[in-house]
């Protein structure tokens, strides 16, 4: 071999690497994050795992969780903000870190209206009632009786959670004795219903459902405008003739503002065609949440409306965070 064709050999060599080593780094398979402001094992983690895999499959890439617990979201919402508005990065969050934080406190290190892009609705948590099994009320009316009658303590997750706000909701429009007896997460003060030690508490029914079924809690009614498929027997305050009470802890995904609107497009199609999988639904319903999905500008509206909402009740209860 002369040299030229050495030489000429060394770099059609070298050519070939590089030409195979760009096509390697363009083959790798984009991956989404999707940043959860709770531990593992949550209820908002739990959905998270449910739609994973699946809306990893309708997006054509991996799906990655990253659990960002802390700060009441905002650890989560910082770590989107801080990524590229490319749709790459998405957070699925409950009611409260993005329509609820905004009037608890005094300022926050994001503002859901302006930082956030909704994608879909993702569930539905109405507020359910329930009491220690022993407790005397068994229906709306009749709790609400007995609290007319006499003061009735009442558990929440924490000042200014949902399970607080309904019991404040439900306060007003019945002129109920409620106390309020705040706990750091809804476990303990399940734990305490359950145990006689607090009246009752108002909670998501993934979080209740599997007390129920074991007797240790005893469902009283819905804070909804209709009534849950798993507990059809279950009446809500609405159709007892108590309106205003209506409490939905709804899970939805937001990507950071400045997406894309057709990049939103193609999430908010994927998270249609996930929660139309059969299993997936199954799975989420089983569970006691019910799937929704919805589009960018119906979230947005939901959005609004319930920052409008939770901000007059916070205001008026002058409620101050812990």
């Amino acid at each position: 071999m002369s040299l030229i064709s050495r030489k000429n050999f060394t770099r059609l060599c070298a050519a070939c690497l590089l030409l195979g080593s760009v096509t390697l780094v363009s083959a790798q398979p984009k991956t989404t994050r999707l940043l959860v402001a709770f531990p593992p094992g949550g209820p908002v983690d739990f959905v998270a795992r449910t739609l994973s895999e699946q809306l990893g499959k309708e997006l054509g890439q991996t799906v990655v969780i990253e659990n960002k617990a802390g700060a009441n979201g905002a650890i989560a919402a910082d770590a989107l903000i801080k990524a590229p508005a490319d749709g790459q990065t998405l957070w699925l969050t409950s009611v409260g870190a993005v329509a609820i934080n905004p009037s608890l406190y005094a300022s926050l290190p994001y503002d859901p209206v302006r930082d956030l892009a909704p994608v879909s609705l993702v569930v539905n948590n109405v507020e359910m009632l329930v009491v220690n099994p022993n407790a005397s009320a068994s229906t709306p009316r009749e709790f609400i009786q007995w609290g007319q009658q006499k003061r009735v303590t009442m558990a929440s997750s924490g000042i200014g959670s949902v399970p607080h706000l309904a019991m404040e909701l439900l306060a007003d429009a019945t002129k109920a004795d409620l106390s309020h007896v705040p706990y750091k997460g809804a476990a303990p003060a399940i734990t305490d219903v359950m145990a006689g030690h607090v009246d009752g508490f108002f909670g998501d029914i993934p979080g209740l459902i599997s007390h129920i079924r074991a007797g240790k809690l005893k469902p009283v009614g819905l804070a909804s405008t209709r009534r849950h498929p798993l507990f059809p027997n279950v009446q809500t305050f609405q159709e007892i003739g108590v309106a205003g009470v209506d409490s939905d802890n709804w899970y939805a995904l937001f990507a950071r503002s400045g997406t894309p609107a057709a990049e939103l497009e193609r999430l908010n199609q994927a998270v249609r065609r996930t929660l139309a999988n059969e299993t997936v639904r199954s799975k989420l319903t089983a569970s006691g949440a019910e799937p929704a999905s919805s589009s960018p500008t119906e979230l947005a509206a939901m959005l609004k409306n319930d920052i409008a909402k939770w901000g007059r009740v916070i205001r008026s209860k002058n409620i101050k965070p812990e």
